[in-house]
């Protein structure tokens, strides 16, 4: 999926990948955040990769040869001024847009206000196609003052306004447990947070397809990188990276079609349909739960200023802001 590539910089020639499809980004908020070195980025040509683990090891990216661009993000408006630009280098794109309703509680402390979210969330749909813009609303978790009903109500108040304007509702649980940096983000603010059980979990499935039949359009349910399997509540596991839709918005990409893996002459399925002769993509880099096909990330952790309170990909307030401090929209990468 990622073609080698020679990548001319400043500072000379480089070697680095070609990726058809880039993801931006599991690991902060580029839309919200980070348009203005993107778009920079996208002007040059490529950008860098930080491994976060080993900060002596960068990666170059070339956008020559990207089809699709997956955003993540909480906040897309600062993008959309720049979608037109995107679509015009021959890029395709969707977003996978978070609404949670956590006012209340105020652990979502730099997103705008619920009102302005739904406003964007609209207003993107009706530029580019509700098939390109995905509701999230993850993580969930319960604490001794949010119930399970609550959440759901929420849920429900929220579908009501945003079905007509997307096409699928992806969930996902709160994974305390997996992630040290969600633990010790919730310790230092003294939330009383907790995963629900399995048996919450049922609930919550069977709950949602009640709510998901009341709404003025009902939507594809999926969960992210759950191992639960809640199909009999006609909930799937998602696919974020979703090599379906990607090849739904490129059926005329021959390239694209190749790599993967959609039969062209059943491009016009369900996306829950079965294909035949179709073989599931799989990022071997990500967790055995999850099920998105291959892409490759261009973001940072400790990047992210939401600063939401159960983040897993923020160490702490100091790290995020040092780190975009330094950041230009001219830098190669979004940490150094």
């Amino acid at each position: 999926m990622h073609q080698k590539t020679t990548i001319t910089t400043p500072n000379g020639n480089v070697q680095g990948l070609a990726p058809l499809v880039i993801s931006a980004s599991r690991a902060t908020d580029i839309p919200a955040f980070h348009s203005a070195w993107l778009m920079h980025r996208l002007r040059a040509g490529y950008c860098a990769w930080v491994n976060p683990f080993n900060r002596n090891q960068r990666q170059y990216i070339s956008f020559e040869k990207c089809k699709v661009i997956v955003f993540w993000s909480k906040n897309p408006a600062p993008l959309v001024p720049y979608l037109d630009e995107i679509a015009d280098r021959g890029i395709k794109f969707y977003f996978q847009f978070t609404v949670n309703d956590h006012e209340k509680e105020g652990i979502e402390p730099n997103v705008p206000s619920l009102e302005r979210r739904i406003e964007t969330f609209t207003r993107l749909s009706e530029k580019i196609g509700s098939e390109k813009v995905i509701w999230r609303y993850d993580p969930i978790f319960l604490t001794p003052e949010l119930a399970a009903d609550e959440i759901l109500e929420r849920i429900a108040r929220l579908g009501n306004r945003l079905s007509p304007f997307t096409q699928k509702l992806v969930f996902s649980f709160i994974d305390i447990n997996g992630y040290k940096k969600v633990s010790s983000n919730l310790g230092r603010t003294h939330i009383d947070a907790r995963e629900p059980t399995p048996n919450e979990q049922i609930y919550f499935a069977k709950e949602l397809q009640k709510i998901n039949a009341s709404w003025p359009s009902r939507l594809e349910l999926a969960t992210c990188a759950e191992g639960q399997d809640f199909s009999a509540y006609n909930i799937q596991h998602n696919k974020c990276i979703d090599d379906r839709l990607i090849c739904r918005i490129c059926k005329n990409d021959s390239e694209i079609q190749m790599a993967y893996g959609t039969p062209p002459q059943q491009m016009q399925l369900l996306p829950s349909a079965p294909l035949q002769g179709y073989t599931e993509l799989k990022d071997k880099g990500q967790r055995e739960v999850c099920g998105c096909a291959p892409s490759k990330d261009i973001g940072a952790y400790n990047t992210c200023l939401h600063l939401c309170t159960y983040c897993y990909a923020n160490h702490s307030e100091t790290a995020v802001k040092n780190n975009c401090q330094k950041l230009t929209p001219e830098t190669e990468s979004l940490i150094f």
